[in-house]
């Protein structure tokens, strides 16, 4: 089997742009440096959110800023791993590791979703203890302007965070994105049940809006846990991009055909596996060069691919057996 690592990022840069993607595709040093700054941003964030909803609530006692408040607070656990999940997943392959750490971004997810869980569960049960023995809400102005402040700080962090998405495919940040989703209908959902009970006096209003939140926690956690999945469990890159790599392999003439491709995502990494089809009758040189030709192709669309490639004579491959069988040729 011939193998090629993903070439340091100097390398990478050197690829001509056309043929890079615009969406995903980018050296795992710009991956790392995008993942760990929105990280940043996001622990900031939660930090003031989870403060300031906490006072308000001292002040208001609004069950539905509660509800808010512990969101944005676990909301900021949530951040704090996937700050180090993150950086943890950009370390290179070690002896240990020597396909690397990426899948720390989804660990990091699945302990999003754990908490949201564990969020919509408090805040749902004091929603249904304030249903049952209403109280009123009180510092409505303080309430509703803290989740003004919340709504529009929270709708800012996602921007970037779907920006930076676009661009590093990070299962880390998308489930960070999911947190702060939920954060921002948790605070749309306060600010209506805050209003309605301080316009109106419907004080059943608060605890309403505290399931409403709690409810739709756990639809999102839902989501988080299904993404965060896919990636432990090796699922296959898009279609759209394992089309691409099918394609770049089997540009060469000189490559008969290209099967048992294997593709799965891990952090910022992306490892690739493919058997080649090569005229039989070359020399063990020439099969490596037109391999080696295939890799650099690959590598200019994907610079943070690990590749293999194993070449086969054409019309003469025996099937290789192993824990895996050749029936799923491509």
């Amino acid at each position: 089997m011939i193998a090629a690592p993903a070439p340091p990022p100097a390398e990478a840069a050197d690829a001509p742009a056309a043929a890079r993607p615009t969406v995903g595709g980018l050296p795992v040093a710009e991956v790392a440096a995008l993942t760990r700054r929105i990280t940043t941003l996001s622990v900031g964030a939660a930090t003031v959110l989870t403060l300031a909803k906490g006072a308000v609530w001292a002040i208001s006692g609004s069950v539905a800023v509660l509800a808010s408040a512990a969101d944005s607070a676990l909301d900021l656990v949530a951040a704090l791993a996937s700050f180090f999940a993150v950086r943890y997943a950009a370390e290179p392959p070690d002896a240990e590791h020597r396909y690397g750490h990426g899948k720390a971004e989804a660990f990091a997810s699945l302990l999003q979703a754990a908490l949201v869980f564990a969020s919509a569960a408090l805040v749902g049960q004091a929603a249904v203890r304030r249903l049952l023995h209403p109280e009123p809400v009180k510092a409505e102005a303080w309430a509703a302007g803290a989740m003004i402040f919340s709504i529009v700080l929270t709708a800012l962090l996602i921007l970037a965070q779907t920006r930076i998405l676009r661009r590093t495919r990070s299962v880390a940040v998308a489930g960070d994105r999911s947190h702060y989703a939920a954060d921002l209908a948790s605070n749309l959902a306060a600010l209506v049940a805050v209003g309605l009970a301080g316009l109106f006096g419907w004080a059943w209003a608060d605890a309403v809006g505290g399931l409403a939140v709690a409810l739709w926690l756990v639809w999102g956690s839902i989501d988080v846990l299904r993404e965060s999945s896919r990636h432990l469990m090796d699922r296959e890159v898009d279609d759209a991009d394992r089309q691409k790599i099918l394609e770049l392999a089997s540009a060469d003439p000189r490559v008969k055909g290209v099967h048992q491709l294997r593709t799965r995502a891990s952090g910022p990494y992306l490892h690739v596996q493919m058997h080649m089809d090569l005229d039989p009758h070359q020399t063990l040189e020439q099969a490596h060069r037109v391999v080696i030709a295939a890799e650099k192709r690959i590598l200019a669309a994907f610079p943070a691919a690990d590749i293999l490639i194993h070449p086969d004579p054409r019309g003469r491959a025996e099937p290789h057996g192993g824990a895996f069988s050749e029936a799923d040729e491509t």
